[in-house]
């Protein structure tokens, strides 16, 4: 059976991206690039706007307010290209054009659902904020992981994660912190029907 990891990259405040704000914020550094790097092979899933955006910057489109990739930024556009995707969608058309990248139309959760009780490895998210939710919702995410970037983008912070989410009770299963700046945490996500009614026994 697949495990499935929802993975976010975010500011201290809790946004995937800022306007006119580099991958990773311009903060990675080479610890958190080494860990990275030595990551497990994953099938990656997503829905149609990541997709366009990803696919966008595989093919050499630059993001808005940078002239040219940084080399970190090529690396992980580089290492998803080579990697399996599943693309969530009923708005993109057959054959997807971006390496590796399977679409399907069925409902998300559905799929999800068949593809973690028949497979075997790890499945992961990719940005796709909504697709994130309904799999949390419906109960089919192993592990929820989060790494912190210390910058807080009120200004120019775009998609904000945590809106639309359910009460979540979550475990903690891991956390480091990277470059002296960089926080990780990884938990085990339980959702609740209501707020706990008196306090952790």
């Amino acid at each position: 059976m697949s495990e499935l990891l929802v993975d976010f990259i975010t500011s201290l405040d809790g946004y995937a991206s800022g306007e006119g704000w580099p991958g990773f914020w311009g903060l990675e550094g080479p610890e958190y690039l080494a860990w990275l790097g030595e990551q497990p092979e994953v099938t990656y899933l997503m829905g149609a706007n990541t997709y366009r955006l990803m696919s966008g910057f595989a093919a050499g489109e630059v993001p808005s307010g940078q002239d040219e990739f940084r080399a970190e930024e090529e690396a992980s556009v580089d290492g998803l290209t080579r990697a399996s995707k599943v693309v969530f969608s009923s708005s993109l058309e057959e054959p997807l054009t971006w390496a590796n990248s399977t679409l399907v139309r069925d409902d998300a959760v559905e799929a999800v659902r068949a593809m973690k009780s028949s497979g075997s490895g790890l499945l992961s998210t990719i940005g796709s904020l909504s697709l994130c939710r309904s799999l949390l919702r419906a109960g089919l995410v192993d592990r929820f992981r989060v790494a912190m970037f210390p910058v807080i983008t009120g200004a120019t912070g775009q998609e904000r994660i945590y809106d639309g989410y359910p009460d979540v009770a979550l475990e903690m299963i891991e956390h480091r912190t990277f470059d002296g700046r960089i926080q990780l945490v990884e938990y085990e996500p339980r959702v609740l029907e209501h707020p706990p009614l008196g306090a952790p026994a």
